[in-house]
Parts: C-alpha cells; sequence; structure tokens
C-alpha cells in the first residue's frame, strides 16, 4: 500500500511542491541502490556456487539462476539462498528436513479434539531435541545475513521442508503508525509493491501482533478474512498463517510473518519454534527501525532492574526522583516494579509503571518514611526503619495497615521494597469467604507436568466428589450440554492454544440438574510465549440464570395481561360509546336548556362508570338522571347500563322516584357477582314544565349546585345511601321550584376531587368557577366550560347543566363555544 504523491490541489507552495518530487525521486533511487546493495552479495556468492559446481561462466551461472526461479515460482533472492544452504548441506551442516509431501499425497491428519490434552501440553524436550538442528541451522546462516530479504530467505531455507514455511514477510513500525515492508521471500514482486507501505489501519494482523506483543496464528481463511485483512492474489494461497513479533531488549520493533500453502493449524511445538526463531532475528533485524520512530524502553538500567524485579515473589519498587527548579524532590516516579508490588487503588506490577508515589501512596507525603527516602537518596546510607503504619479510607471506613520497609540507593534512583506485617486469620480466610459467598472457584492446570488443581468450591460448582479428583479435560465433554460443546471448544483451542485469556458461559449436567456456569482463565507462558499453566475461576450462575427466567417468565405474563386489559377497555369503551354515543350536546327539553359534557379520564387502561340520561316523559314531563358507578372496565360498563335502562324504564312505567332508587338498590345487592357486589352513586330529578318544579332524590351523591341572582350554593339533600351498599336504605324525595335564569348544575366527584385535597374545597371552587362563568355570559354552555377546565383529570367526569330560560330571551338556548375551547374527545 503506497501513500499518494501531493498533488498541485494540496495548497502548498510551488517550490515546496518541486520540493517534494525531489526528495521523492531521490528517496526511490536511495531504496532502489539500498536493495541492489543488500541482495548483491548473496547473488554473487550462488552465482560462484554454481559455476564451482557446473563450470559454467558467471552469465550462465545467472542465467541458471532465473531459469530455476521461473520454474520453481520463486524469487530470484530465495533461489540463491536455497542454493546457499544446499551448499551448507554438503560441507557437513545439518541436513534439511525433507520436503512437504509430494503432489498427489494426503494431507496431514486431521486437527485432533480441542478437548484432547496431548495438545496443549508443553514438551520441552521434543523442541530441543527434534529441532535443535533447526535453530542451530537458523543461528550459523543470521550471521552472515545482511538486510531483512536475506532474513528472509533464510527463513524459507530453514524452516519451508520442515515446517512448511513457503513465505515470509518482515514488517518495521514506521513513524506515522503504519507499517513498512522490510525484507520478504517467497511472494512475488508485484504482491511486495502492493504491501511495501502499510497505513495505521485496523484489521493488519502485522499490526495487532505489534500492538499486543503477541502472535497472532491465522489457520482459519473464511473466518480470518472476517477479522483481518489478509495478505496474497488470493489470500487462500497461505491458509495457514502466523505473525510473529520481533523483540529485542525494548519492545517490539519488528513482526515476522510466516505463511504456508499447507492447511493444518500450527501445533504447540511449531509456535514455540516460530518464536525462538523470531527472537533470534532480533539482533540481524535490530538496526533496521527508522531513526524517526521513537524508542519507548526507557534506559538500559531501567529494563534491566526490572527483569530483576519480575523474579522477585515480594514487593519492590524503583524511584525515580522528581525535582522542582530549585533541585528539591517534590515526588518519586515508579520506573519498575516487582509482580507483587499494590497500591491502595489495587494496581499491580507493571500497572504502577510511571505513576508517582504520592499518586499511589498519597498519605506517605511528610512521613519519616517519606524524610527515610529523602536521606538515604542524599547520603547512600539504606533505610530500615521501624514498622511503618499507613492510613488510608477505604469506602468511608478508616484503617491502618503496617509494614516493614527497606529503602536502598541506587545509581541516583530508589529501590523500596516493603513486606506487610498485620495479615490476620480474616485477611486469610477471605479467599474462601470470597469462593463461597460468590459461588465460585479457583482452577489451575500445569501443562508440563498435566497437574489439575481445583479448590474446594469447584467440586461444589460441578457436584462433584473431591474423592475423584479434578475432572480432567478430556472427560469435560462428557458433561457439557451438547448445543455448548463447539462454543467451549474454540474458547478452550484459544486459551491452550493461542495463550489468549477467555471468559465464556457454559451449561454441565449434574447429579442436581443442569448448570450455568462460567469460566474465566487465562495462561501464563515460558519466556518464548508458550503456554505452560492455566488458571482461572468457575463460577455458578445458576440462580442468577434462574432470577433471569422468572423476570422473563413474568414480563411475558404482564405483557399477557396488559392485553387483556386492553382488550377489556377496547370492548368496554365500544360498549360505553353504543350507551353514550355523544360527549357533548345542547338540546332543549321541557322548556330547560339542556348543556351535557362527558370526558373521560386521561389516564389508566379501563374506561369508567359515569353517565347521564336526559328523556321526555309521556306526561310532558323531563327526567334528567346522572349516575357514577363504581370501578372501572367491562363490571362498571356493565353495572351502569343496567342501571341507565332499569331506572328510565320504571320512571316511564309510573314508578315514583324513591321506589326507582330502593329497586334499583335490590337489584345491585341480588346481582352482586363478588364478596362486595356493585356499587353507585346517582341523582334523579324530574321536571313539570307548567309550575317550574324540580322533584329529585339523591343516593349518596353530592348535592346540585344552583346559580341563582348572582349567587351559588349546594341544595340540602334529602337522605339516600349509597346503592348496593345496604338492604334497609330509605330514600327521601325533595323539591325545588326554578325561576327563570336559574342555573342547576348536576355532575359526578371526578369534576371536584383532587388527589390529597378535601372535598369540600373542591366543592367551593366549582361554586365559584360557575358563578364566574355564568357571570361572563357562558351560562349556555355552562357544563362544558366547566369540564373545558379541567384537563389531565384522573377519572371520569360527567357534567349537565340546566338553564330556565328568562321570560322574552329569543335565543334561549344558543350554543357558544366554551371559553377555553370545546372539551377533549374520549
Amino acid at each position: 500500500m503506497k501513500g499518494d504523491p501531493a498533488s498541485p490541489d494540496d495548497g502548498a507552495a510551488p517550490e515546496v511542491l518541486a520540493l517534494a518530487r525531489v526528495v521523492a525521486r531521490l528517496r526511490a533511487e536511495a531504496e532502489a541502490v539500498e536493495a541492489v546493495a543488500s541482495t548483491a552479495a548473496v547473488l554473487e556468492r550462488a552465482k560462484g556456487v554454481l559455476m564451482a559446481q557446473s563450470g559454467v561462466g558467471a552469465d550462465e551461472a545467472y542465467a541458471m539462476l532465473l531459469r530455476r526461479a521461473d520454474r520453481r515460482r520463486r524469487t530470484l533472492m530465495e533461489e540463491c539462498w536455497i542454493t546457499l544452504g544446499g551448499l551448507r548441506t554438503r560441507h557437513g551442516a545439518p541436513a534439511e528436513a525433507p520436503a512437504g509431501p509430494a503432489e498427489g499425497t494426503p494431507d496431514a491428519a486431521p486437527d485432533p479434539s480441542s478437548f484432547d490434552p496431548g495438545r496443549y501440553l508443553a514438551r520441552p524436550g521434543r523442541t530441543a531435541g527434534v529441532r535443535r538442528p533447526l535453530l542451530a541451522r537458523l543461528a550459523d546462516g543470521l550471521a552472515g545475513v545482511h538486510g531483512a530479504d536475506e532474513v528472509a530467505a533464510l527463513l524459507v531455507t530453514v524452516l519451508g521442508g520442515a515446517e512448511d514455511v513457503d513465505a515470509v514477510m518482515i514488517y518495521t513500525a514506521a513513524a506515522a503508525g503504519g507499517l513498512e515492508l522490510a525484507g520478504a521471500a517467497g511472494i512475488s514482486e508485484a504482491l511486495a509493491e502492493q504491501w511495501r507501505h502499510v497505513p495505521p489501519l485496523s484489521g493488519v494482523a502485522a499490526m495487532v501482533a505489534l500492538a499486543g506483543r503477541e502472535p497472532v496464528w491465522l489457520e482459519d481463511p473464511a473466518h480470518d478474512a472476517q477479522r483481518y485483512q489478509l495478505i496474497g492474489d488470493p489470500p487462500e494461497r497461505w491458509p495457514s498463517r502466523a505473525w510473529v513479533p520481533v523483540f529485542a531488549e525494548g519492545p517490539a520493533t519488528a513482526a515476522v510473518g510466516f505463511f504456508r500453502t499447507r492447511r493444518a493449524p500450527f501445533t504447540t511445538d511449531t509456535r514455540l519454534l516460530l518464536r525462538r526463531a523470531a527472537r533470534m532475528c532480533a539482533g540481524p533485524l535490530r538496526d533496521l527501525r527508522r531513526p524517526d520512530v521513537p524508542d519507548p524502553a526507557g534506559e538500559a538500567d531501567v529494563a534491566a532492574v526490572q527483569r530483576i524485579l519480575d523474579a522477585l515473589s515480594g514487593a519492590a519498587i524503583l524511584l525515580t526522583p522528581l525535582r522542582s527548579e530549585a533541585g528539591e524532590v517534590e515526588d518519586f516516579r515508579i520506573d519498575a516494579a516487582a509482580p507483587a508490588s499494590v497500591d491502595v487503588a489495587g494496581r499491580r506490577g507493571k500497572e504502577l509503571v510511571g505513576r508517582s508515589v504520592l499518586e499511589t501512596y498519597p498519605t506517605v507525603a511528610g512521613t519519616d518514611l517519606w524524610e527515610g527516602y529523602l536521606d538515604t537518596l542524599t547520603t547512600g546510607t539504606d533505610y530500615d526503619g521501624p514498622s511503618f503504619t499507613y492510613h488510608e479510607v477505604t469506602s468511608g471506613v478508616p484503617r491502618e495497615s503496617s509494614y516493614a520497609v527497606r529503602a536502598t540507593r541506587l545509581g541516583d534512583r530508589l529501590v523500596v521494597s516493603w513486606t506487610r506485617l498485620d495479615t490476620s486469620d480474616r485477611e486469610a480466610r477471605r479467599p474462601a469467604d470470597m469462593q463461597r459467598l460468590g459461588n465460585l472457584g479457583w482452577a489451575d492446570w500445569d501443562l508440563v507436568t498435566n497437574t489439575i488443581s481445583w479448590s474446594d468450591q469447584v467440586y461444589v460448582i460441578f457436584g462433584r466428589d473431591p474423592a475423584e479428583g479434578p475432572m480432567p479435560l478430556e472427560e469435560l465433554p462428557l458433561h457439557l450440554v451438547p448445543d455448548d460443546l463447539p462454543r467451549l471448544g474454540g474458547a478452550v483451542r484459544r486459551l491452550l492454544g493461542e495463550g489468549r485469556a477467555v471468559d465464556e458461559h457454559f451449561r454441565v449436567t449434574t447429579a442436581d440438574g443442569i448448570r450455568h456456569l462460567r469460566i474465566v482463565a487465562e495462561a501464563g507462558t515460558d519466556a518464548a510465549g508458550t503456554p505452560v499453566e492455566v488458571h482461572g475461576f468457575f463460577q455458578d450462575l445458576s440462580a442468577q440464570r434462574d432470577a433471569e427466567l422468572a423476570l422473563r417468565e413474568s414480563e411475558r405474563a404482564v405483557l399477557v395481561q396488559r392485553g387483556m386489559l386492553q382488550a377489556e377497555r377496547i370492548l368496554a369503551a365500544r360498549l360505553q360509546h353504543a350507551l353514550l354515543p355523544l360527549q357533548e350536546q345542547s338540546l332543549e327539553l321541557a322548556g330547560l336548556c339542556v348543556d351535557v359534557a362527558y370526558l373521560p379520564s386521561d389516564s389508566g387502561v379501563n374506561v369508567g362508570g359515569d353517565w347521564y340520561s336526559a328523556i321526555g316523559l309521556p306526561d310532558d314531563s323531563a327526567l334528567f338522571v346522572l349516575g357514577d358507578v363504581a370501578g372501572h372496565g367491562l363490571d362498571a360498563v356493565g353495572t351502569m347500563a343496567q342501571l341507565r335502562f332499569t331506572a328510565k324504564g320504571m320512571i316511564i312505567t309510573g314508578s315514583e322516584l324513591p321506589d326507582a332508587l330502593s329497586r334499583l338498590n335490590s337489584l345491585l345487592l341480588h346481582t352482586a357477582t363478588d364478596t362486595h357486589g356493585a356499587t353507585a352513586t346517582m341523582i334523579m330529578g324530574r321536571y313539570r314544565p307548567r309550575d317550574r318544579r324540580l322533584t329529585w332524590v339523591r343516593a349518596g351523591h353530592l348535592p346540585p349546585l344552583l346559580i341563582r341572582d348572582g349567587d351559588a350554593g349546594f341544595l340540602p339533600q334529602p337522605t339516600g345511601a349509597l346503592l348496593g351498599a345496604d338492604f334497609g336504605s330509605v330514600y327521601e324525595q325533595t323539591a325545588l321550584d326554578l325561576r327563570p335564569d336559574d342555573h342547576l348544575l348536576l355532575y359526578t366527584d371526578g369534576l371536584v376531587e383532587e388527589p390529597g385535597e378535601d372535598i369540600d374545597l373542591g366543592l367551593a371552587r366549582l361554586a365559584a368557577t360557575a358563578r364566574r362563568l355564568v357571570e361572563e355570559g357562558h351560562g349556555a354552555s355552562l357544563a362544558r366550560s366547566l369540564a373545558a377546565l379541567r384537563p389531565g383529570h384522573r377519572d371520569d367526569i360527567c357534567v349537565m347543566g340546566l338553564h330556565v330560560p328568562a321570560a322574552g330571551d329569543p335565543d334561549p338556548c344558543g350554543d357558544e363555544k366554551a371559553p377555553h375551547g370545546p372539551a377533549p374527545c374520549g
């Protein structure tokens, strides 16, 4: 991948562009000269070998090399190294391993099971014995190479037959964060040119290996192509490949890519061999890093101290003093740390490197320990003071910890080590308590001795008798739920084959049923990066899983119930609409102007039982009824329909108002379907136009509001209990003579009630508002105006306004709009 040259549109000055072209041309020429210089020596030696063997001249030897490279699909440099490698074999160097399987022979044996422990056990003896000649031959060849191309060709020559390595690419880090192809063998010039400059993109395996300081093993082209940008035309030419970082004294400076045309996983021994081969190339490749690439390794003595601290079992750190402009020590920086070192925030080992002492142990400043540090730094006298008590606050609780601290000067730095003195029995029991309370247990596996260790809690998790010992890896599939076998097998391969940490969930069958488990594990590696031990923990998540299933079942039940309630609401609303089709209406009945407003509640999933009725009777009188059934839903709507039609039927057939209420009370008591039964409030009035007399009764309902001559007051209420409350309820009748321009208001409690407020306050507010609306000229639409002033109501509202027209009024029942607009529709 090449970067595009700057174009004239970039805005640069003409002289700058001209200079850039000159620099680009000179750089290309320098690269060409460097390439010729790095290959000329190998080419001349290979020509000399053929001249000696075949008795030909230099030109013919060069032509022979070209013909062989073309016939075998190799580069000229590869053919030169192969020629030289054959010479070394005949002169007594270790013979090459036989070439890969001949064309037409069957492939290698299939990959063993993911749960075969033999696949992962470390066998140092095999690599040291069988493959030591390969490493010796590689070391011998590296002594005479010059440049990364020669290194790549040597790797192909040495590892080609034994490990089927058909191509090698070597990348180094570029200044801008990308990669530069330093050397290659076994690939075409076109492919090398295409991938010579790699910008800092995601999904480049070589870049991932350098950044993560761990090899990247690519063994499944279809799967790998989804995660990485594979090199090759086509990429399937090399179905298995590996990118191994090269380490010197500091960070990884280069990545070596090993390409194989044979599709097979890299065994543990092969991975160890490739790691060691890459490490051996660190010397010849050390000088390839560009001078403008920063080296974050730090000073050599810091690196040396870090290697020593890595081998310590206790807590120790290397401190560098941080001085002010006046030369006074203000703080210390941690430049190296032993793995057992830990600060108050829980950071361990190399996580402390780069942090200051006052950041990791803030209360040390000004103590005797701090003064001891300064004295040791100044005089060189070792500090080995008395036990030091460190004060800290954890989760708001003050704690004290005692330490024995020792400080020694090393050059202009300090080496500080310490031992904690207050480890109590409670702290010793802490790991066991954590395992029991968290239902988790630790497990270790030594891949060298094939020894597995379990804590006591793991036996509880797997329901296994401790007398049987830990479960071997090959037995685990017998207890797994079959659906989880492929996923856990992949995790095992990543953990034991590639050394990558895993965090997976799986299910096992035990005597108590299926358990949901979690494994979190990481691999420990040797100096060459080969996994030699595994440590981690198992956790039983069955209780959490059961809780999740119960929650999901509860959610499903709630959704079903919500659907049923919604369906019931729709049905009840349709029934209510059939009974009360008009939510707002204005009509003239028996000489009265009647204004009605009905508003269903704005909240909830059920409809209420508020209702009204206004009809003319055979004797030219009119019946006005308004009621409120307790509850919501279909039952309330059904009771409302029952009361509405029964009340009208009884009055039309001649029943007196008190008798009608008594019979309705008995009806509700006899038709009750549950322990409490249905209850309702009702107000019923009969108006005779000839004498303007309103005879009315009530059953637990709020009193009517009369607005007359600028005053608003509630009518005295006759006796009448709630319908459906008691068989012995008595209902009395009273009468009111209306006058011209009187306004009488019937309403349900939704018009006046507010949560947490006394009902008397709501009634007083209603009287004042109604009087004001009448004074403002809204008497004809009084019911609708009052309903419109109640947005966001939580209960149904039903209001009926009766107005006695004044004499000579040309439009006594004019339908003016409510002052705040029409009431909302239900």
